[in-house]
């Protein structure tokens, strides 16, 4: 493997380079003992350790099939729960991004050449599993002509060939904020186009860099415009208030956009954007409330909720939501 794609995954980084969170073996089991990560998080935010068979299945799977995942390379606290209901989210056109956003564990440099192979393997790992739902991200491909909207094309059109009865949710990119692109994956047919705004505008530049909040807002109107199930989400604890939290998701609401999440942002290491402030799960279920009282249709919200946290309970929901458009 060359040297630019040997990024390790969560469980192979030593302990002091990986998210900083207490590890519990079970829902009811003792926690491991780490007196001074304890005294870093509050007790509401736990990881489950990888302990079952079915983890070690998923992973050996992905590995073989030379695939990435968002759930490794970006050190999500969820890959224990996650990947023991054989829930992952396969990272397409590499594992290194061409953008530097501050609060990802994404490795960022000179990408290799997109595979053209990738698409045929993650339908492969799909049909394997045989999900409902599953959710497909990128790295930002800014390298290429297209930002990789022909390889994202490629590989709906093969899992959906592969998996005909399951449901597939695509996370991309701006693309640079050109729509023809965005039309280019729309026109494969993913059952949900996601586009994470991540923050408040405020924040926004400071947080992603070489993204904007007016981009990523509009590739989320022309999605909502030519008919796509749409979903978005933010990160909390970055430095926002409460009044730009809420005036982002009236933005979303009136935008019409489908499904929301909200999670706690968690620095995966010194060199990323600290944490200004851990909101409590009581506030979550308040702003879960709020956004569904806009009028938004699928809230999901909670300390560890990541964009694709929970998505593979979302097939029937999906379908009607599909049905309505």
């Amino acid at each position: 493997m060359d040297a630019r794609n040997a990024h390790p995954t969560w469980y192979d980084r030593p302990m002091s380079e990986r998210v900083h969170l207490p590890i519990v073996t079970s829902d009811a089991g003792p926690s491991a003992p780490a007196p001074a990560v304890r005294r870093r998080h509050p007790e509401w935010i736990r990881a489950q350790l990888p302990t079952k068979p079915a983890f070690f299945e998923l992973r050996a799977m992905v590995k073989e099939l030379q695939l990435h995942t968002v759930c490794e390379s970006a050190s999500c606290p969820n890959i224990g729960e996650c990947w023991t209901r054989r829930a992952l989210t396969i990272m397409i056109l590499g594992d290194i991004c061409t953008r530097s956003c501050r609060f990802c564990d994404v490795t960022t440099g000179r990408p290799l050449p997109a595979d053209p192979d990738e698409p045929r393997r993650v339908a492969e790992m799909l049909s394997r599993l045989s999900l409902e739902h599953t959710v497909i991200t990128c790295v930002d491909r800014d390298d290429l002509a297209d930002f990789g909207a022909a390889h994202w094309a490629e590989t709906i059109t093969r899992v959906k060939a592969a998996c005909p009865t399951m449901t597939l949710e695509i996370l991309a990119g701006d693309f640079k904020g050109k729509t023809e692109l965005v039309d280019v994956v729309l026109d494969a047919d993913p059952d949900v186009f996601a586009h994470n705004l991540e923050t408040v505008p405020r924040l926004s530049r400071q947080v992603r860099v070489q993204a904007s909040y007016p981009r990523s807002y509009a590739i989320l109107e022309h999605a909502r415009k030519r008919g796509a199930v749409t979903k978005t989400g933010l990160m909390l604890g970055l430095g926002e208030t409460r009044d730009e939290v809420e005036e982002v998701l009236r933005d979303v609401a009136k935008l019409g956009v489908d499904i929301v999440t909200l999670g706690q942002y968690l620095s995966p290491s010194k060199q990323h954007l600290a944490i200004e402030r851990y909101v409590p799960p009581s506030e979550f279920a308040e702003l879960e409330q709020y956004a569904r009282s806009l009028g938004i249709i699928e809230v999901v919200a909670g300390p560890l909720v990541r964009s694709s946290y929970h998505a593979d309970g979302q097939a029937s929901l999906v379908r009607s939501l599909r049905a309505q458009k």
